[in-house]
């Protein structure tokens, strides 16, 4: 394999198949011992890491693999959300043909729902964004903040989210009640539009007072 080739980041294996793409700054020549111990390979099965591999370029391949591995869940919510909108009515085959779990693909749409790109934050993973989407938009930029601040993990995120409710008046934890009468009809007709989304009936009526709240609010602002 020549070097000119490598500097593409991926390469055919004699005899394999498969693809092996080189992480990014790591050279993807094999030739030699020495080179082997400096290179660390991803495959479409997995990692091939040399056994004489430093400690700091298998701690730059950690690094890399989950940029790669949160970017692609923000990328894939959003490539559902473009397909359902775009192709109603072919989007389903096209999740089928590439081989992508569908209900995986549903979570990250409605994580990707709740946080458009302006306030994803690339200093956290979408897991943290995950941890606090069901929440509303003020309460999520305040925990997340929290996070970044503190850099605290996923878990700690849910700990401290989860003890901020707990020690909440029972009053403030309680879902706003609207009394609204609504026939069966359009309950029905609502139902229809939150399956035709992948949203729960309750997401999409909230998604779409949002929505309908943000645009009352920018023409009055503007």
């Amino acid at each position: 394999m020549s070097t000119s080739s490598a500097a593409l980041g991926t390469a055919p294996r004699a005899g394999s198949g498969k693809e092996i793409t080189e992480l990014p700054a790591v050279r993807a020549r094999q030739t030699t011992p020495d080179d082997a111990a400096r290179g660390v390979f991803v495959t479409r099965v997995g990692l091939q890491i040399p056994a004489a591999v430093s400690y700091d370029a298998w701690k730059s391949a950690g690094r890399r693999i989950s940029a790669v591995a949160n970017s692609s869940a923000w990328c894939l919510g959003d490539w559902l959300i473009y397909g359902q909108w775009r192709y109603t009515d072919r989007y389903r085959r096209a999740v089928d043909a590439v081989g992508l779990d569908y209900q995986t693909l549903r979570n990250y749409a409605w994580v990707a729902r709740r946080f458009e790109v302006s306030r994803r934050r690339d200093g956290l993973s979408f897991h943290h964004h995950a941890e606090v989407a069901s929440l509303p938009p003020h309460e999520q930029d305040y925990w997340l903040n929290r996070a970044e601040e503190l850099g605290w993990s996923r878990n700690q995120l849910r700990a401290n989210v989860r003890a901020a409710r707990e020690t909440e008046p029972a009053t403030t934890r309680k879902t706003a009640s609207v009394g609204i009468q609504l026939t069966p009809e359009r309950i029905a007709r609502y139902r229809a539009a939150a399956e035709r989304s992948d949203s729960s009936l309750e997401t999409w009526m909230v998604d779409r007072l949002d929505l309908a709240a943000n645009n009352a609010l920018g023409s009055y602002s503007g």
